[in-house]
């Protein structure tokens, strides 16, 4: 895996998370998550428009099914993030169960993917998980008045995500990242857009930090984070995209100290070094090609993989 574009993604991914906690001051979740995927959806679809050779060739059973991708990989996930952190469940505790999401994603690779995890790559999964653990477990400890319950709503979408990934890697058609951000966006705007106007906020606040929060979440966490994801996804297979997660909980901490002055001592940075360690097991630890089987789909592997994957 190109490890500029495993960077670039931990830090854009990671950014989600203090976007979420910028807007969370300004406005409620949905009238945030309405206001980042409508514009961005209308221009999207205008680009499609305009561009239309990404699009030839595809069923409607393809965009349908990239629709729900969207549904659970976007929408799904997204709101339960931001609901999570309004509830007061911090971005550190946040970042952690969603750190859980490579040992879910390893442990159905085999049965649902036929994907093959080795001994050591399991170690690695399980000390990244470990590191995460270190970061965050004091935070989620001192929750305060945060009721018990809310801890659950980040690990629906959690799941929600890992169910997506495996929708995708299971589809026939090839999609490029292009098409498929275009459809999810889309997807999510209408969604988000249908909650807002259903409980009353639509409308915008008018602050200036809402705006800057939209503007954050729409440059780094959906084009950088969300559009990366799914092209590494495509490029490495889902053990490898998904162990990068291990270091959202730390990096999360680290943009937490740099934005909003909180605490990072040798608790954060020993659980950031000990997941940088599980990735790298994990990124070598591959005793077979980390790839769905080719009875997934009816392109063979050496054309999947080395075909361009297309922009986002």
């Amino acid at each position: 895996m190109n490890i500029l574009l495993s960077l670039a993604f931990v830090l854009c991914w990671s950014s989600g998370f203090i976007g979420a906690k910028l807007g969370a001051g300004s406005a409620s979740a949905p009238t945030i998550l309405m206001w980042r995927f409508l514009p961005l959806a209308v221009v999207l679809v205008t680009v499609a428009v305009l561009t239309r050779a990404a699009w030839r060739g595809l069923t409607t059973r393809d965009l349908t099914r990239q629709a729900m991708i969207g549904v659970l990989s976007q929408s799904g996930y997204l709101l339960s993030v931001y609901y999570a952190i309004q509830l007061g469940v911090s971005s550190g505790t946040t970042a952690l169960i969603d750190g859980v999401q490579p040992l879910v994603a390893g442990a159905l690779a085999g049965p649902l993917l036929g994907q093959y995890v080795s001994g050591r790559q399991w170690t690695g999964l399980g000390l990244g998980l470990s590191g995460v653990a270190v970061v965050t477990l004091a935070d989620a400890a001192a929750g305060g008045d945060v009721a018990w319950w809310a801890y659950a709503v980040p690990l629906l979408g959690m799941l929600s995500l890992v169910a997506a990934t495996f929708l995708e890697s299971r589809s026939r058609s090839r999609v490029t990242p292009s098409v498929s951000l275009t459809v999810h966006c889309a997807t999510s705007a209408v969604l988000f857009s249908v909650l807002a106007l259903a409980t009353g906020a639509a409308a915008p606040p008018g602050r200036w930090d809402f705006w800057v929060a939209v503007a954050w979440l729409v440059g780094l966490s959906t084009f950088g984070g969300y559009g990366l994801y799914w092209l590494i996804l495509q490029r490495s297979g889902v053990t490898k995209v998904n162990t990068l997660m291990f270091l959202m909980a730390p990096v999360t901490a680290v943009w937490g100290a740099l934005m909003f002055g909180e605490p990072f001592g040798a608790q954060t940075a020993l659980g950031l070094a000990v997941c940088l360690a599980a990735v790298v097991i994990v990124h070598r630890g591959g005793g077979r090609k980390d790839t769905t089987l080719t009875a997934a789909r009816a392109e063979p592997e050496e054309n999947r993989w080395t075909r361009s994957p297309g922009s986002a």
